[in-house]
């Protein structure tokens, strides 16, 4: 009998642990990558005996496919990609791939920002009392840990890319952290696109599945009140008491669930930030959901420290805190991290700009900024919005450049912030590149 062919476009993490899977389920897989695929995870395919290409696709090798697995990073509108729909050929993320072949209970974690921190705070609380694993947009890739374990729960985090390529997949429980304009050179530059690409999500839930999003988001709560969606809502606010799901009163966080109660007071968290406590928020409700023990939700939330490349402490020198905030890709993520500190900060920002409107953050780098470095292939845009406002602009060419520059312009006591605002891709790898770029030009000053 004639196996199905499954092809894959990227070979990066997703690529390659669809590969596997696919390779373990009985298909005849085929990796094809426009670029170079990494030393270490050809190793891994050659290991598998598993066929690839990179520098190109060959088109005859991929439309005999019965189907194709996109990598997140390459976009519908690519040559290869339209020739593929064009042909009925169907083409699907990661995530409708793998989850066909588990039985695991998943929670599905997306939104413009705190996605990263959310869905790794999720997992610390689940980990002590469930069989769970990490995956999707983080860490290693959620098709190569269904064909390595058995998992009874994942915790995935999802960008807006993943689920743009799925038909069936429904997560137990979803989350949506919030909504602001991201990505939007990949949706035709339209927000309502981008808005309906992040409720996918929901859309093969039902009753018997749960939907959890920041009530105090108005681009959530509108969305909300023209769709229906089947899933159980259960909103978090710092604004009003929710019946079912999460809010702030006096401080403390009131999570109510199945007529219970757990409070928290927001002191003992282990992330400050108004940001964070709505993270904590969604990742109770989670841990509330999964019977998680109260004590074990607390000592969680109270450890938790967050994660790389997001709002980072990297080291102090002669009085001056340095900040890594790498992962703030769009002008939400700056926002929350400009809001956040506490004294004048010199901010480095730049790189490859996706569609930003910085209007909404001119009020805080007014009053918080006292110098910007810019840090980007082409920085027009960042001096037309913020030329005016601060006295001092410079423009740097790479990583090591703009940190001596911030140690020289920085005094006793004020922060020197790396929030770029921006992709990576002009100067760097990817944020994580970027991240540890500067993290290295902090330890050599």
């Amino acid at each position: 009998m004639k196996k199905d062919r499954l092809v894959i476009l990227g070979g990066g993490e997703s690529g390659v642990g669809t590969a596997i899977l696919g390779k373990q389920k009985g298909f005849e897989v085929f990796v094809s990558d426009f670029g170079k695929i990494k030393e270490a995870y050809k190793q891994v395919l050659i290991q598998h005996g598993i066929d690839w290409e990179e520098g190109g696709h060959t088109e005859a090798k991929l439309r005999n496919a019965n189907v194709v697995m996109k990598s997140p990073g390459i976009p519908e509108t690519a040559p290869i990609v339209k020739k593929l729909l064009d042909a009925k050929i169907p083409v699907i993320s990661e995530m409708e791939f793998a989850a066909q072949f588990t039985d695991a209970t998943i929670v599905g974690i997306t939104g413009s920002n705190g996605k990263t921190t959310t869905a790794t705070l999720t997992y610390e609380l689940l980990k002590n009392d469930l069989n769970v694993a990490l995956g999707g947009n983080i860490g290693k890739s959620f098709a190569e840990q269904v064909a390595s374990e058995a998992y009874d729960h994942f915790v995935l985090e999802i960008s807006s890319f993943q689920l743009d390529g799925i038909k069936t997949f429904a997560p137990h429980i979803a989350v949506l952290t919030n909504l602001s304009p991201d990505h939007l050179d990949r949706y035709e530059y339209k927000y309502e696109k981008y808005i309906d690409s992040k409720f996918r999500i929901t859309m093969n839930q039902t009753q018997d599945d749960y939907f959890i999003y920041d009530g105090d988001d108005p681009e959530i709560e509108k969305w909300l009140q023209n769709h229906e969606i089947k899933a159980k809502k259960l909103p978090f606010s710092l604004q009003r008491e929710v019946a079912e799901g999460a809010y702030l009163k006096n401080n403390e966080i009131i999570i109510t669930l199945h007529n219970t109660k757990q409070i928290m007071p927001i002191a003992s968290l282990g992330l400050q930030g108004q940001h964070n406590v709505k993270n904590a928020m969604a990742a109770s409700t989670v841990a509330g959901l999964l019977k998680i023990r109260k004590a074990t939700i607390r000592e969680s939330l109270e450890r938790f420290q967050g994660v790389e490349h997001r709002l980072e402490k990297v080291l102090k020198i002669n009085n001056v805190m340095y900040i890594n905030d790498s992962k703030a890709t769009n002008v939400n993520a700056t926002f929350y991290a400009l809001d956040s500190m506490e004294s004048p900060t010199v901010w480095i920002v730049g790189g490859v700009d996706k569609g930003n409107n910085y209007e909404e953050l001119l009020p805080l780098v007014n009053e918080k900024v006292k110098a910007i470095i810019c840090l980007g292939v082409d920085n027009e845009k960042i001096k037309k919005a913020f030329g005016n406002i601060v006295d001092l602009m410079v423009e740097t060419a790479g990583m090591e450049e703009a940190v001596k520059v911030a140690y020289k312009i920085a005094e006793r006591n004020d922060t020197v912030l790396l929030s770029p605002c921006c992709a990576s891709f002009d100067l760097f790898k990817n944020y994580e590149d970027r991240g540890r770029q500067f993290k290295e030009a902090v330890r050599h000053l």
